[in-house]
């Protein structure tokens, strides 16, 4: 007897050539079976007609950490159909010591991130202080680091010896590119993908350097995508929201901490400190991410400068700053081998409020830029071949049933499933806890938090698949 028999869904399964209407089983938290009008008693069973199932949505760039706005980060994700996340800058301790309290019943990955003044005292740590964050960090349940060189740079020497000190320790590396030379911009990009050297990286949402900061966006974009079709060891995401995720902090003397919101600052023409922020605040260019009682949402104007100046600036932010050609380019573009030169869709949310891979993300299928089977691989398929989860990402029979049930024609998610549990369900999150993906080195600790573990190898080789 099948635990749970979902039937009559349009299926979608890349991998295994699956689109159209079919029944999914499962037992043990497996896919038991998927195919039209399966046979067989099931202790429940769920009739999904009218809506599409695909293999649970990875989004392979949020933020979980209450700095970054809020701790409602995976209860967000959940709502939105995300059955799985790669935190991308912690704080580790942060997001763990959150879950029984804040978990929503999903599968995360989390990096630490590796970034003054926050895990190291400066821009030029040492060798040793970098064996030390990054040992720790996964002895603790990380999955590696991530330099978040765009907000808070390291000198470019260090950057590069830092990426090979965590390869060497088999730790999963991202980095949002940016150094003390070069920021987060086109130039920042094609400095990291010179300095990854042919090493495996994980280079954050793309479309961040394709803002139209050095030279026109469209110029910017073809670049970008030039220097990912040569350097095949980079593996990257990249988001379709307008909206961007920083920090409005500011140092006593006004200044601005993160270089991203400078950036933006000045892109709307907006001096880079204090001043500027409340001037942007007021004419509503920025905004303000705020705790709204259960999930986190932006506020601008006279009220969000209120909010500012009472957290003593230090808040998390967003500007629009994401223009629309590049998101677009960016999402549909193939190698000549027929792969995807971005690897997946991501949104950069989690506690920031666009968690946007259905409600935009499907937009562009309705716009005959990728296919359904094309979205589902890379928001689910290619995401879980980047995290080394073989047993995601794809319904084949014993693969794990996390899955997500979204209406096609309104771009909203009905349920979702993570090993074969509801986690979202008419409406309402009704799971709890975490799966915590991690390498062999943190399953102890992960576990003795109360909490399952996933042990990957972040130092296996990631082979694309082409598009399906």
């Amino acid at each position: 007897m099948y635990d749970l028999l979902l039937r009559n869904a349009h299926v979608v399964d890349p991998l295994n050539h699956v689109n159209g209407i079919a029944d999914v089983a499962v037992t043990d938290g497996k896919i038991a079976a998927v195919g039209r009008e399966l046979t067989g008693e099931a202790k429940e069973t769920v009739d999904l007609t009218g809506l599409v199932l695909q293999p649970g949505i990875i989004d392979s760039h949020v933020h979980l950490g209450s700095m970054w706005g809020s701790p409602y980060g995976p209860r967000m994700l959940a709502m939105k159909g995300v059955t799985t996340c790669l935190d991308m800058a912690g704080p580790l301790d942060d997001i763990l010591n959150n879950v029984p309290e804040y978990g929503a019943g999903i599968n995360m990955a989390i990096l630490q991130f590796a970034s003054p003044p926050f895990t190291f005292k400066n821009d030029h740590p040492t060798k040793t202080e970098m064996v030390e964050l990054i040992d720790k960090s996964l002895d603790d349940g990380a999955l590696g680091v991530k330099l978040l060189g765009g907000h808070y740079p390291l000198k470019p020497e260090v950057s590069s010896l830092l990426i090979k000190t965590a390869l060497e320790r088999r730790a999963y590396v991202a980095w949002h590119a940016g150094t003390s030379e070069h920021g987060s911009n086109i130039e920042g990009m094609k400095e990291a993908v010179e300095m990854a050297d042919g090493y495996p990286l994980h280079l954050a949402h793309i479309n961040a350097y394709c803002r139209g900061a050095i030279r026109p966006e469209l110029e910017e974009t073809l670049q970008a995508i030039d220097l990912l079709k040569k350097n095949p060891n980079i593996f990257c995401e990249s988001y379709i929201s307008p909206k961007n995720g920083t920090r409005l902090t500011c140092f006593p003397d006004g200044k601005i901490q993160s270089k991203v919101t400078g950036n933006c600052l000045r892109r709307f023409g907006f001096t880079e400190d204090a001043d500027g922020v409340r001037k942007a605040l007021l004419a509503g260019k920025a905004f303000v991410v705020y705790d709204a009682g259960g999930y986190s949402d932006l506020m601008t104007g006279e009220e969000a400068l209120k909010r500012w100046e009472a957290a003593g600036t230090d808040v998390g932010g967003s500007f629009n700053v994401n223009p629309p050609i590049p998101r677009i380019m960016l999402a549909e573009v193939k190698r000549d081998d027929g792969s995807f030169v971005v690897d997946a869709i991501s949104t950069d949310g989690g506690c920031i409020p666009r968690n946007v891979i259905l409600s935009q993300g499907l937009s562009l299928v309705k716009l005959d830029v990728l296919t359904l089977t094309e979205f589902a691989q890379k928001t689910s398929l290619n995401p879980a071949r980047m995290l080394r989860l073989k047993n995601k990402g794809h319904l084949s029979v014993g693969a794990d049933a996390d899955m997500t049930v979204y209406d096609y024609a309104t771009q909203e998610p009905k349920a979702s499933f993570v090993a074969g549990r509801k986690v979202l369900w008419n409406g309402k999150v009704v799971a709890w806890g975490a799966t915590v993906i991690c390498t062999e080195r943190g399953q102890k600790a992960i576990q003795a938090r109360g909490m399952k573990a996933i042990v990957v190898d972040p130092g296996k080789q990631v082979e694309r698949v082409k598009a399906l």
